[in-house]
């Protein structure tokens, strides 16, 4: 199994997994290239995109405090990081090969044409249309949300007592002085019974938001901060023919985030790929195995397995997927391509190389 990182710190909010997401490309068979079409099966990876949180928590300056002053019994007392995942999404994706580079022949004179993806997987044959699959919701990144020690009302908050003070109890008993103050003053605005109250209703919320800031940095003091941020990172993983059990494809750090597998600081994240069933080549009514046609259109008859995502033994994510790598080749009979009375089409996955659809132009 080949497995990649790549950073995904700035993934767009959704993102449209399939053919009809990518930018096509048009090849006809004529005789430039002697009727013959070439394009390419795919292999099939996949994309986990992993989302994990981030936790800090800081003691605030006055956290011997907090109980005597506030009656807070759960104030942060020393510095703390953790992990923890939030979600993993398995995305099946199509990656073309040199090997599996395939050759469609069809007769002198055909007007027949293949649509392919960029990377020269197949889309369809004799049709625009190509595989209709839901977009899928990628989780984005997101940065902590500020400290209430961090914005101006920190600095409104302090008073000049207080930064006058050497004493660490003395400042902290004037702090929580300052917080009843506070609250004292928000509570005589609601009220109405304040000397000097608010020209308006804006006015007044402007005041009771920045007297909120205040009493807000300064009970961190006490009880200590929070912050929280996200980190989000594709993995690309590139499953072989047989099982997979506990290969670790990345680990999970408090410090750093998500990180390569072979850094031993983080959690192991780790992936089992259980294969459910081998693709099976098509037989015909005697139950004999079909032979594969002459100059055929091939194309993959896939396998499936059960993805397991887990984290520290923990399962995150399962998925069942179709693996183009757990199935064998055949191919569709090129004239079916050329029939002057009844031509036909066809739409492929190009993340597995399977027929989706086949049937004739004359029933679109």
């Amino acid at each position: 199994m080949k497995t990649t990182r790549i950073l995904a710190a700035a993934l767009a909010a959704s993102l449209a997994f399939g053919a009809a997401a990518q930018t096509s490309q048009k090849l006809s068979a004529g005789k430039a290239n002697d009727y013959g079409l070439i394009y390419s099966l795919p292999v099939t990876a996949l994309d986990i995109y992993i989302e994990a949180e981030l936790n800090e928590e800081h003691p605030g300056e006055f956290h011997n405090y907090a109980k005597r002053h506030l009656g807070i019994t759960d104030a942060i007392t020393e510095d703390r990081l953790s992990a923890n995942m939030r979600s993993v999404i398995i995305v099946p994706r199509g990656i073309a090969t040199d090997r599996n580079r395939q050759l469609a022949q069809f007769k002198s004179g055909s007007s027949v044409f293949i649509t392919l993806t960029p990377e020269n997987l197949p889309l369809g044959i004799n049709t625009d249309e190509t595989v209709d699959k839901a977009p899928v919701q990628i989780p984005v990144a997101r940065e902590a949300a500020p400290s209430p020690l961090e914005g101006e009302g920190a600095r409104q908050a302090i008073t000049s007592d207080m930064a006058r003070s050497g004493s660490t109890a003395k400042k902290a008993e004037l702090a929580a002085q300052r917080i009843f103050e506070l609250r004292e003053t928000r509570s005589d605005i609601l009220s109405g019974e304040a000397e000097n109250p608010p020209a308006d209703g804006t006015a007044m919320q402007l005041v009771l938001d920045n007297l909120s800031a205040q009493e807000a940095a300064l009970t961190a003091m006490f009880a200590g901060t929070k912050s929280t941020r996200t980190v989000v990172e594709k993995v690309t993983v590139i499953p072989d023919s047989i099982d997979i059990d506990g290969r670790v494809i990345a680990r999970l750090s408090a410090v750093d985030g998500i990180i390569s597998p072979d850094d031993l600081s983080g959690m192991p994240i780790t992936i089992d790929v259980k294969v459910v069933e081998q693709g099976k080549l098509p037989v015909n009514e005697k139950g004999e195995t079909k032979t594969f046609p002459k100059g055929g259109v091939a194309y993959c008859v896939p396998g499936t397995a059960m993805v397991n995502v887990k984290c520290s033994g923990r399962t995150v994510a399962s998925a069942d997927v179709t693996l183009s790598q757990l199935g064998v080749v055949f191919g569709l009979n090129p004239n079916l391509f050329t029939d002057k009375k009844e031509p036909y089409k066809v739409i492929f996955d190009p993340s597995t190389g399977a027929v989706v659809e086949l049937a004739p132009i004359a029933g679109e």
